[in-house]
């Protein structure tokens, strides 16, 4: 591996990946392997990481499509309170989980969500990004992605708690997220080590799920094509 921080050292695949024509997955695996080529040993505590989440069926028990998704109000990167009840009386919501302005595979999904951001909005619906980094780091990531969308800071991931989505990084990964140039107590302000698992719900003007994507493995996410059919159905 590079003698420089993981993170770092992966910024030209994250730019490659958020500017190329291509789906969310393909973009995300082109980090992905990345990673795997630059620090086997990091990718393979992902791996074991992913599969203890995916074995305790971390994520499984959050809202599902038909039930009510419950409300929030959260701050954006301002400092202004965003609320689910005040977005969904102008339209249907899409809400997108990230892990935090570090992670670089939510930095190349928060690129295709902004691409369609046109789009979205020509249907009357809205995108809403929902992290637990403080204030500062939310609008580093919104000025660092163009996003047009709030990016809100969950605290000590207190909604994303009452979801069922919050999980623990472990003993290893608290060992090598500082050496990748990971510092999660800093972004987060508390010592907890916990991340939501990446999620996106799409919701209907009536508070109702229309469509949920969870994964233990944040390298997946929603394809942008499933979400904005989702949203059109919601409409």
């Amino acid at each position: 591996m590079t003698s420089r921080p993981l993170t770092e050292a992966i910024g030209d695949a994250v730019e490659r990946a958020r500017h190329k024509d291509a789906s969310v997955n393909e973009r995300l695996k082109l980090v992905a392997d990345e990673v795997r080529a630059l620090s086997p040993r990091f990718a393979g505590a992902v791996d074991r990481l992913i599969a203890r989440l995916t074995e305790s069926g971390v994520g499984e028990e959050s809202p599902a499509p038909g039930e009510p998704m419950p409300p929030f109000m959260l701050p954006d990167e301002q400092g202004h309170l965003v609320g689910l009840n005040g977005l969904l009386a102008r339209g249907p919501v899409a809400i997108a989980f990230n892990r935090g302005h570090w992670c670089p595979y939510c930095r190349v999904n928060t690129a295709p969500l902004g691409e369609v951001h046109g789009k979205v909005a020509a249907m009357g619906a809205q995108v809403v990004a929902i992290l637990p980094d403080r204030q500062k780091f939310t609008a580093r990531l919104k000025e660092d992605s163009g996003a047009e969308f709030p990016i809100l800071t969950d605290m000590d991931n207190g909604y994303a708690m009452s979801l069922s989505l919050v999980m623990w990084v472990g003993t290893e990964m608290e060992g090598l997220l500082p050496a990748a140039g990971v510092n999660i107590p800093a972004y987060q302000g508390n010592e907890s080590w916990m991340l939501p698992i990446p999620a996106t719900f799409v919701v209907g003007t009536d508070g109702i799920i229309k469509a949920r994507h969870v994964d233990p493995d944040y390298r997946r996410r929603m394809e942008i094509d499933d979400l904005l059919a989702a949203l059109k159905s919601a409409g």
